[in-house]
């Protein structure tokens, strides 16, 4: 097979690791770009963060981002269930985007904002998919015109995902009240939450609470079953309590 081993093995090193306004995996957009209010740095780690190795990226707007999905087990299946399709129906785990892949690894196009190269170089990122720590192999700019294919079919995806109204208790405006990144948190909340980021199988569950991680506190939230339709409430918000 053109001189490579079938049982050959690659290594890939980290080139960077994100820091970003997800601290856990749990509610994270399964796509990029759908929470645009999320930010994330990735910091270039040596020798790689030098100013040279960024040379030009600036004048791109998007970057695509190869990572490795380091809170997923190494163990894969041939068959994954997308959520897309209600958690129960199984397809190819090539035919998905699918966090339990063989090799673990993950790609994202995201926004690029700035650069800031006054010691390493960290590139700061607007609607990211990405938790905190996740390790980075690669950096590639995005390029529209032969990128971007309005007219690709897009199998058991054709559309973005539904997206619920959230509503905030008196107990989460009061806590929102006292940050002074109140409006960006909301906004950030609203975007997350309004995906639903329950598992598929819980959908059948209404009142159930749940709780997810964001910048630093804890959000404790449900999904409503309302006669306008399903609504996320947001139930409180509190500081994490770092030990």
């Amino acid at each position: 097979m053109h001189g490579i081993s079938i049982n050959e093995s690659f290594s890939v090193r980290p080139i960077g690791y994100i820091e970003s306004d997800y601290p856990d995996k749990f509610g994270i957009p399964r796509q990029p770009g759908l929470a645009t209010a999320a930010k994330a740095t990735l910091v270039l780690a040596p020798p790689f963060n030098t100013p040279l190795s960024v040379r030009g990226l600036e004048a791109f707007s998007h970057l695509w981002i190869s990572f490795i999905f380091h809170r997923s087990p190494e163990e894969w299946a041939p068959l994954v269930r997308p959520p897309r399709l209600g958690g129960n129906k199984k397809i190819g785990v090539f035919a998905s985007r699918s966090t339990h892949r063989p090799n673990r690894l993950g790609l994202s196009l995201i926004e690029l904002v700035s650069i800031n190269t006054d010691n390493g170089v960290r590139l700061l990122l607007k609607g990211a998919d990405l938790m905190t720590g996740t390790p980075v192999v690669d950096i590639k700019p995005y390029l529209p015109w032969t990128e971007a294919l309005p007219d690709a079919r897009s199998g058991f995806a054709p559309t973005s995902p539904p997206f619920y109204p959230v509503a905030f208790s008196s107990a989460a405006e009061i806590a929102l009240g006292q940050r002074p990144d109140a409006n960006e948190l909301r906004q950030l909340i609203t975007q997350v939450l309004g995906q639903d980021p329950r598992p598929a199988y819980h959908h059948g569950q209404p009142e159930r609470e749940y709780g997810m991680q964001l910048r630093d506190v804890n959000i404790r939230f449900q999904v409503q079953q309302r006669p306008e339709g399903n609504v996320v409430y947001v139930i409180n918000i509190q500081k994490m309590i770092n030990n």
